[in-house]
């Protein structure tokens, strides 16, 4: 599109951003706000680095204003002003001293300047210090701003006057009490105002409260490790989860789709409002592509309605030429809107009906008589510059201004006149001459190089170029019609200017109900991108429950991109299982199991299916995901320090609405301090109670772990040659228990060409390693009380699990008898392990029970360092003794 057409004001900017569309219009009952401003201004920021690219769908702008309590936890307030779609959001966070919320915000919403109080600066404040440490991230700088306009009166005043009528009580219910974000709001005008020269007319924004519990939090290293927004190996591919679900086709669409799977939703009821929705889209055929082919002709509507709303204080011509254009394209925006209600006749779904509703040509009526009164009827949206020149020339009806028909009449001789020229000089030099226009140097000359293969090009031919396999040109005489036409078209905006901004103030009254529309019609892209995906593949609605169940789960991004078909697993996850320890060979496939249980997570709290036979999500707070990235071993110390930090993030922030992803943690460092770390981390993520996937080639880990309340062993499988021992073919299943496979690594390694005898003789020192190893493996009292606890509370979730479900009479009752002998045989098979471990313990020597000593007890034993909190028991011999020599080949992962 060119430069003249972009719906955007003259205060153009060389930044991105991030716009968060509110759709409390479509939920009323659940949500208090609706409404929101903004303006424009030049772009000081500096570059953009790879990493805050990850939040950008164009060039946008957001001023942000911050403002904190004091206190041990802070309260902080934040306020958004995206100027170029046209929202104000204000949020306030009570934060921990970290203020790991208030900087994700930050870097989800990506502002351009972040707005900070003047006496927080001189001396810093630990919030400003924090946010300086997160800047190349963010891709912001900050701006100091006096004190004097961080007030909440004048903040209130601004939302009296500028919120949309019929919201703003809803409004100030919302921010009630919410001091610091309101003081927040008006520092962003105040800004606005001074800085921009920009202001805005009564009752014209859009102002949304956006409380901070409202969405899973995915912090910057999650959202690039798992790919949610952008390729980690190619920026510009679209294999990640925004590309796989961006089937939209408007702009408000993908910038909401972007928002969503940044911030997913934590509410039921809306998810549930989604999945009706996708489920009656993905059924009715002809409502899915009459919706689409209605969505097709839309522009960025939210750019449009927001330029229509921003009164600059110093107008322009330029400013008065895309003002016609902006009621240009709102006309067109106007027309677009019936074609949708059309499509969703009949709808039953209460998302799908309430969009019909907003859509109801009645709704626009005003706005359309409004325009009509003013512009001609047959003036429409032109995508070419000439086109585009000529609709805004002949937009208003004649009669408006006297002198306005002499202007188009003179315009249009001088069109004339350039279209003339350029023929005359075709036949008088015999050439292939063709008139073009660009908005640079308006009309030119275009020719075939090839027509000049054997002469040159006369003289009165200038500023000549080639482009490619043509020429282009102007004449002296050419330039002076230019001139001529351009004068005519500029007395003809000018002698409009004065019935479009009247026709704009007119329009500015009902842009609550434009405002609307337009979010409806991006939430509505949205649902219809998601039907066009899952009527491609096979994706299941998901459930929302306390229970995490998949039924033949796949990865989404994997089976779109490779070739073979993808091997699907199952997963599920209660209390009693909530920290899964998944074993493997490499290249088994652990990495892409745990991915797909949170690139799923994500899909269901944005509303979309899943890529499942059956799947059933709990609704979680948080996502957090360490995922290894570069095993290159200079890369090993770096990898460590980062995945440390990582984990401590994730250590301060996890609880029991978390859901995490650990893969290969520890393996930056030697192999004994590596898996003392993953044993300690393992044990504090069992203890904070989040369901958590740990993938990695500690086998010990599992060992340890494995007796552990909460605690499950699964692995990948695999299959020996049954010929030839050293061969493996991966299954990609998943399976219980740990990995049984010995030496998978050294199998692995014989496909490598290394030199003769090298693999032969590791094997002969894991071998031995191993024997080493059987010897001082003994099964503890404690171990086996602990299975005996785990069994009894994995007794207890079935049962609580039977009460709340579906199941009645025989059905039920052979369910139970069937738990019943299950549980009976297990406990057995535990008692008989006591009853042999009791023997053992009154046959054998101390010395040989307690592991190798020297008499008097002391030994080197490597332990889980918990004990059981209530006392009962201390798990004291989870490891094994250590001897004097280095035993790191042991846990080697080949």
């Amino acid at each position: 599109m060119e430069s003249n057409e972009a719906p955007s004001t003259s205060y153009t900017s060389a930044s991105t951003s991030r716009s968060y569309p509110s759709y409390s219009y479509l939920y009323p009952e659940y949500t208090t706000t609706t409404s929101r401003p903004r303006t424009g201004r030049p772009g000081t920021a500096r570059p953009r680095t790879g990493a805050s690219t990850i939040a950008r769908v164009e060039n946008q702008q957001v001023v942000c204003a911050i403002s904190e309590s004091r206190g041990i936890s802070p309260t902080v307030g934040l306020a958004f002003l995206n100027l170029h779609t046209g929202e104000a959001v204000l949020s306030q966070i009570s934060d921990s001293q970290t203020y790991v919320r208030t900087v994700h915000k930050l870097r989800v919403f990506g502002p351009t300047i972040i707005l900070v109080m003047a006496s927080a600066i001189d001396p810093k404040s630990k919030l400003v210090s924090i946010i300086e440490e997160s800047m190349d991230t963010i891709g912001s700088y900050l701006n100091p701003l006096d004190r004097r306009y961080w007030a909440e009166t004048t903040g209130l005043d601004y939302i009296q006057q500028l919120a949309f009528a019929e919201d703003l009580d809803a409004i100030k219910i919302s921010i009630g009490g919410n001091y610091f974000a309101v003081c927040c709001f008006a520092a962003v005008l105040k800004h606005v105002e001074l800085e921009l020269g920009t202001t805005f007319p009564y009752h014209s924004l859009r102002i949304k409260y956006e409380p901070s519990e409202g969405s899973m939090m995915i912090d910057l290293s999650t959202i690039r490790s798992l790919e949610l927004i952008q390729n980690i190996q190619n920026p510009k591919s679209k294999d990640c989860l925004f590309g796989l679900l961006n089937e939209t086709l408007t702009t408000m669409g993908s910038r909401l789709l972007r928002s969503s799977i940044l911030q997913p939703g934590t509410d039921a009821e809306v998810l549930n409002t989604r999945f009706d929705a996708l489920a009656e889209l993905a059924s009715k055929e002809d409502m899915f592509f009459a919706t689409r082919q209605a969505l097709k002709p839309f522009l960025d509507v939210d750019r449009i309605l927001t330029a229509l709303i921003t009164v600059p204080t110093k107008p322009n011509l330029q400013l008065t030429e895309q003002a016609i254009n902006n009621v240009i394209m709102l006309k067109h925006f106007l027309n677009s809107i019936k074609p949708v209600y059309e499509a969703l006749a009949g709808a039953q779904s209460g998302l799908l009906t309430r969009v019909q509703q907003l859509c109801n040509p009645r709704n626009v009526e005003p706005v359309q008589d409004i325009i009509d009164q003013m512009i001609n009827e047959d003036t429409t949206y032109a995508t070419q510059p000439l086109d585009l020149r000529n609709q805004r020339t002949y937009a208003v009806k004649s009669g408006v201004n006297g002198l306005l028909d002499v202007a188009r009449q003179t315009y249009k001789e001088a069109s004339q006149d350039a279209f003339e020229h350029v023929g005359q000089l075709a036949e008088e030099h015999n050439l292939s001459l063709e008139a073009k226009f660009d908005n640079v140097r308006h009309f030119y000359i275009r020719l075939p190089a090839s027509e000049l293969d054997e002469r040159l090009l006369p003289p009165v031919f200038i500023n000549v170029f080639r482009k490619k396999s043509m020429l282009e040109c102007q004449t002296l005489e050419l330039m002076k019609l230019n001139q001529k036409i351009t004068d005519s078209h500029q007395e003809i905006l000018l002698m409009s200017d004065q019935a479009v901004q009247v026709l704009i103030s007119d329009v500015r009254e009902h842009m609550s109900i434009l405002f609307k529309i337009c979010e409806s019609i991006a939430l509505l892209d949205m649902m219809a991108a998601f039907a066009q995906l899952i009527t491609s593949q096979q994706y299941v609605r998901p459930k929302i429950s306390d229970t995490l169940a998949v039924k033949q789960g796949r990865h989404p991004l994997r089976e779109k991109i490779q070739s073979s078909k993808f091997i699907p697993n199952d997963v599920y996850a209660t209390q009693q299982t909530r920290f899964q320890i998944i074993t493997g060979c490499n290249m088994s496939g652990k990495s892409t199991y745990i991915r797909t249980v949170a690139l799923m997570s994500v899909m269901v709290q944005i509303g979309c299916f899943v890529p499942a036979e059956y799947a059933a999500f709990p609704i979680m707070h948080q996502l957090f995901a360490r995922v290894s990235m570069d095993d290159s071993i200079e890369a090993n110390v770096s990898t460590f320090a980062a995945e440390m930090r990582e984990m401590s993030f994730i250590l301060h922030n996890i609880d029991k609405r978390s859901i995490a992803i650990i893969d290969e943690l520890g393996r930056g460092t030697s192999t004994r301090d590596g898996l003392a770390i993953a044993i300690a981390i393992a044990e504090a993520l069992v203890e904070s109670k989040a369901l958590v996937w740990f993938a990695t080639h500690f086998q010990d880990l599992a060992r340890f772990l494995g007796e552990r309340n909460g605690v499950v062993n699964l692995h990948l499988a695999v299959e020996m040659g049954a010929t030839n021992p050293d061969t493996m073919t991966m299954l990609y299943r998943i399976s219980e228990g740990p990995v049984q496979e010995k030496h998978y690594g050294l199998a692995l390694a014989k496909v490598v060409p290394l030199p003769p005898g090298v693999v032969e003789h590791a094997t002969i020192v894991a071998e031995k390693l191993e024997r080493r190893h059987e010897r001082k493996k003994r099964t503890s009292a404690a171990v086996l009380f602990e299975r005996r606890r785990k069994l009894i509370l994995s007794l207890k979730e079935h049962l609580e699990q039977t009460r709340a479900g579906s199941l009645e009479g025989n059905a039920l009752s052979n369910w139970l008898r069937t738990l019943q002998q299950e549980f009976v045989n297990r406990m057995t098979a535990i008692e008989e392990e006591v009853r042999q471990e009791e023997d053992v313990m009154g046959s054998d020597d101390e010395s040989t029970v307690r592991g190798r000593g020297d008499g008097d007890g002391s030994e080197e034993t490597v332990t889980s360092g918990r004990e059981e909190r209530d006392g009962d028991m201390e798990m004291v011999d989870a490891g094994e003794s250590v001897d004097e020599s280095d035993e790191n080949s042991l846990y080697s992962d080949g």
